[in-house]
């Protein structure tokens, strides 16, 4: 059995997303980022959140999975709050950062306004 930890879809797209998913990484934040934020973030509407993320979780983004590997102190607060996410596909085990979730290092999908995530746990 999966149980859905958190999951929304992609609003709006900044115009430097490109750019920081090619050095490995996403950010994400809910619909309430503040403006200066826009041109790096993947804004989003939250349709689901309950518990917190937890090394071992799934990310999909679209039709990619990805397992999460580390989780940074205040990410899980950050993303059930904020809806912000700092997506790493760097490989680490432990987060450099507080606000950092790590995954396997891999090419980030692209994504799309439109584009559905989930975050997912095996029961």
């Amino acid at each position: 059995m999966t149980q859905t930890i958190y999951q929304t879809r992609v609003t709006a797209i900044g115009d430097l997303v490109p750019a920081f998913r090619e050095q490995g990484m996403l950010v994400f934040f809910g619909a309430n980022a503040p403006e200066e934020l826009h041109d790096f973030c993947i804004l989003h509407e939250v349709t689901h959140k309950e518990d917190v993320l937890k090394p071992g979780d799934v990310v999909t983004i679209g039709d990619t999975s990805m397992s999460v590997l580390a989780v940074g102190s205040v990410a899980s607060e950050n993303l059930m709050n904020l809806g912000h996410l700092n997506l790493k596909a760097n490989g680490l085990s432990e987060a450099e950062l507080p606000g950092d979730v790590n995954i396997e290092v891999q090419e980030l999908p692209e994504v799309e306004v439109g584009t559905q995530i989930t975050i997912t746990r095996s029961a």
